[in-house]
């Protein structure tokens, strides 16, 4: 790797301008409030001192996934996977955001360590006059120098002996007052299987940055190439996964500012209904007190009811909404100031924290709504002898419980108006005794989807309403009700539209003589005949059917659909008849 190239992601060794970067990176650890010591990655993206982890009480989980565990690690780069077994696993909990964090084999310091943090720890211990910070040779001395070429800080002693030596006599040595306008201090990482190597390639089979000595043992035969040639595929892949995951962040807050519009309308509503309340109950001043209290009992309840509903879900979305933005902050931290070697570390722990974070899902709307009326109007019972009037009303009609009611709801004529009705009623089954509700009927033909009959909703204003429709054609239709976009009971069912009913031209007589005054070449479609040249049927005579009948087809039924196909050349005799 090239000391000199240019950097891939911003890092930089002096800003321009000479101008040091602001304290922007974390520090300090979020329990002992001090600066890292040996800081540790969890899963969530959270750094927390190794000492501090170790202190926190562990706990078991059986875990099912065999060796291979969701928490990356410098220690355990090298294990190999097991096969799957069913076997207890330690976990602590995220002391930032309560996470479940499984611990690797090696425990806490197997943990993947957060270089990004240990260098914002050197920057901020050398804006505060190098307090903190000791000899990496010795490790008890005051630091006063820093070795530009080992990337080491020395105390006085240790640097005269670091020129003494050949192999680092023409070694640069800087103050430590003239480092303060730096950005990065970073130590080169070492290999924790090879400790005298430095991490300067990467196995892209195994997916880890490796050493020279890892290259021709373990690794032997995997692909592998310099840091410095493979960020630029891996750094692409973690922006683009950022990318996905920062309108979530957009989309939570917009949850949350609707949360809390929700909220203070409620609070406004509950406000106006309590006035209403207030105002209504000053004409019963001795028995309506009692019955007002109730009721303002009762809204207080709805809205302690509604409010934990929302304040609940609010927490929980301000939950996720900080997940992400540890999510989002971190990555984009890693990006803009790790170095190459530092992205490739901690790519995996970055990735599988943002990917599920990306698969949780939420709602963007609220639980509640502030649906709150009183209706002064409504019975409420007797209240010390007193009929008092005044409800409050949080009824919501529940689709599943509407019933449809109606001769037409599973037959109808072309061209005539076929109607029935829809009962809306509550979760209870009780009706809701008003209307308003948002009625969406559809009535389409099976062969004609796209071709739908139009319908007239009628609100009743009582929870009812009364639909029609006129089908133009006969055959099977379809017909869809719908309240708040679910289907109410019974809905969707189909609809049996026969041809538009036939009336009788003719008759209901009891004999062709009869309704004819007598006339010979009266006919009638019963078949029926007289003796002596009569040409219609006649009471008692052969083919009359015995009772009472219609002219024009012989159906014995008054109320029935004639079924005479004649047409226009039909004999007009058959019709021509007189009702005496």
């Amino acid at each position: 790797m090239s000391e000199n190239r240019k950097p891939l992601l911003g890092f930089v060794g002096k800003p321009p301008g000479g101008t040091a970067l602001g304290n922007s990176g974390k520090t300090h650890c979020p329990l002992c409030m001090g600066l890292f010591k040996a800081p540790r990655l969890l899963p969530c993206l959270h750094t927390v001192c190794t000492t501090c982890l170790e202190q926190l009480e562990p706990f078991s989980v059986v875990d099912i996934r065999g060796g291979d565990s969701d928490t990356s690690s410098e220690g355990s780069i090298f294990q190999e996977l097991k096969p799957p077994s069913l076997q207890p696993q330690i976990g602590i909990l995220c002391p930032v955001c309560d996470a479940q964090v499984d611990l690797p084999m090696g425990g806490v310091k197997a943990l993947t360590i957060d270089h990004l943090a240990m260098n914002d720890v050197m920057l901020e211990s050398l804006r505060g006059e190098g307090q903190g910070l000791v000899c990496d040779l010795c490790s008890d001395r005051k630091v006063e120098k820093r070795c530009q070429t080992c990337k080491a800080n020395l105390c006085h002693f240790c640097c005269q002996a670091h020129r003494r030596q050949k192999k680092t006599t023409y070694h640069t040595m800087v103050d430590l007052k003239d480092l303060k306008g730096y950005s990065r201090l970073g130590k080169p990482i070492l290999c924790p299987a090879h400790p005298a190597e430095e991490l300067r390639l990467f196995c892209e089979l195994c997916d880890r940055p490796v050493c020279r000595d890892c290259v021709v043992g373990e690794h032997r035969g995997h692909p592998y190439d310099f840091t410095s040639n493979v960020i630029h595929k891996h750094g692409d892949s973690v922006r683009e996964l950022l990318r996905g995951t920062q309108p979530h962040v957009e989309a939570l807050e917009e949850a949350l500012a609707q949360i809390r519009g929700t909220n203070t309308a409620l609070q406004k509503r509950v406000e106006a209904v309590a006035a209403d309340v207030r105002t209504f109950s000053e004409g019963y001043i001795k028995a309506i007190e009692e019955h007002r209290d109730k009721l303002l009992k009762q809204l207080e309840d709805i809205r302690v009811q509604k409010e934990n509903s929302l304040q609940l879900q609010k927490a929980q979305l301000e939950q996720l909404l900080a997940d992400m933005r540890t999510g989002v902050e971190f990555t984009e931290h890693l990006l803009t100031s790790g170095s190459d070697l530092e992205i490739l570390i901690t790519k995996g722990v970055v990735v599988e924290r943002l990917t599920k974070l990306n698969k949780v899902e939420y709602s963007t709307h609220p639980g509640v709504n502030d649906k709150i009326c009183f209706s002064p109007q409504q019975k409420a019972g007797r209240c010390h002898g007193y009929e008092v009037y005044g409800a409050i009303n949080t009824k919501e009609v529940d689709p599943a419980k509407c019933v449809l009611q109606g001769e037409d709801l599973h037959r109808a004529r072309e061209k005539q108006t076929a109607s029935f009705t829809l009962l809306c009623k509550d979760s209870a089954g009780e009706s809701m005794g008003r209307g308003g509700d948002s009625v969406q009927v559809a009535v389409v033909p099976k062969d004609k989807k796209d071709s739908p009959v139009r319908t007239l909703v009628q609100d009743n204003k009582d929870g009812s309403y009364y639909i029609s429709y006129t089908p133009k054609e006969p055959g099977i239709y379809t017909v869809l009700v719908c309240i708040k976009e679910q289907h109410v009971q019974g809905s969707p069912f189909t609809v049996t539209v026969r041809k538009r009913h036939r009336p009788h031209p003719g008759v209901f007589h009891c004999c062709t003589f009869c309704s004819s005054g007598g006339q010979k070449t009266a006919r009638c479609a019963c078949g029926g005949t007289m003796p002596g040249g009569y040409l219609g049927c006649g009471h008692g005579h052969k083919g009359h059917p015995g009772r009472p009948h219609w002219s024009c087809c012989g159906k014995v039924t008054e109320k029935s659909e004639c079924t005479w196909t004649g047409g226009q050349s039909a004999p007009r005799s058959l019709l021509r008849t007189v009702a005496l």
